[in-house]
């Protein structure tokens, strides 16, 4: 595990964080604009066998998994709020960070939110297009945003069960 200097982790977090909001907002556009599907609904990319992959449009107005979904005016804005506050917690967590994989894990996860929260405050509700399906079972629509943010979580649920403690400065060392 390694530990490096916390500013130089908030780099590292924030500019990964950057990347995945970027990548978020091209594929959404790319999706609405580009590739309209919207209008298309959805589109099998391919199957093998009993695996496939759909682009299929969603507007998710919940959170994860279509939960707290509304269609109150005022539900997409609360959304936005709760998920801006908890980037603003995740990025002070960010700061202290004391290894790079736990700074990069939350900047995939707040570049995650942010995006999710541009599309609350664009649309209303979130894009999403993803439609993995296998055995007759589909996954739940998910996009980039998504993928990082599930992906962040479980490297920070890795590091915290397998991870190393931090090793105690050496007797008579200054903290």
């Amino acid at each position: 595990m390694s530990v490096v200097h916390p500013g130089l982790n908030l780099r590292r977090g924030l500019l990964l964080g950057l990347f995945v909001l970027i990548a978020d907002q091209a594929s959404k556009w790319w999706i609405l604009e580009g590739f309209d599907l919207p209008t298309r609904r959805s589109v099998e990319l391919f199957t093998a066998g009993p695996l496939g992959l759909n682009l299929t449009m969603v507007w998710n107005r919940g959170v994860t998994f279509g939960l707290l979904s509304g269609s109150a005016p005022w539900h997409g804005w609360a959304l936005a709020a709760l998920a801006a506050v908890i980037a603003a917690f995740l990025i002070r967590w960010m700061a202290q960070a004391e290894t790079r994989r736990t700074a990069l894990a939350l900047g995939a996860i707040v570049g995650g939110a942010v995006g999710n929260l541009i599309d609350r405050l664009r649309f209303g509700a979130v894009v999403d297009f993803v439609d993995a399906h296998g055995w007759g079972w589909h996954w739940y629509v998910f996009n980039v945003a998504d993928a990082a943010i599930v992906l962040g979580v479980g490297v920070l649920l890795v590091e915290a069960l397998f991870g190393r403690p931090a090793t105690p400065d050496a007797p008579g060392k200054a903290a």
